[in-house]
């Protein structure tokens, strides 16, 4: 029973994690390169895989660029695949990470972050690659460092300043626990 229940709670907040990255576009896309920059729909991918798990982030950010596309038509294709393959990967590194740490705390919270951030943008560089040459076109190592690095400078400072701020507000609110996670084993920045 109690595991169902907590099934169905992951699977709400999935489902309002993807309605957030649908609309949240909107609100940074009035000006694109600004919106480009910002990185909106990654923000539900990673906190969907922190929260709820690798599967469901996994899953939400496997989808949310593909449904966005077929609703708005935005991000244009064959982009939005590798957007697809990139949000993926950044909800299940985050997810896998952040569960299997000893402690579930500011410093795994960002371990986690750096991880599925670095790991995303690899995937993202590896699938456009691919779809690049499947389409006969040229994907090269400096467009891979202004996407991934460069142009994404403000919205990974936006995830790494927000997402801590989020899971700490819902930790203080009491909807997840960032206190201990092993028994007798502390927190790093708490024995300070």
């Amino acid at each position: 029973m109690e595991q169902t229940r907590i099934q169905i709670q992951k699977l709400v907040i999935s489902a309002m994690l993807l309605a957030v990255g649908i609309v949240l576009p909107f609100f940074t896309g009035q000006i694109p390169r600004i919106g480009n920059m910002l990185l909106p729909m990654h923000l539900p991918a990673l906190v969907c895989g922190l929260l709820c798990g690798w599967q469901y982030g996994g899953t939400v950010g496997a989808v949310l660029p593909l449904f966005r596309y077929a609703l708005f038509g935005m991000p244009p294709m064959p982009n939005g695949i590798a957007m697809a393959f990139e949000l993926a990967a950044y909800g299940i590194l985050a997810g896998i990470c952040y569960s299997r740490s000893r402690w579930n705390c500011m410093t795994a919270l960002y371990r986690s972050l750096f991880i599925a951030m670095i790991g995303g943008r690899v995937v993202w560089g590896v699938a456009s690659i691919i779809i690049m040459g499947l389409s006969k076109s040229v994907f090269t190592w400096q467009m891979f460092i202004a996407g991934a690095c460069f142009n994404a400078i403000p919205g990974i400072i936006l995830q790494l300043l927000f997402i801590p701020a989020l899971m700490a507000a819902l930790d203080k609110t009491g909807v997840i626990s960032m206190g201990h996670r092993v028994k007798n084993v502390k927190c790093p920045e708490k024995n300070r």
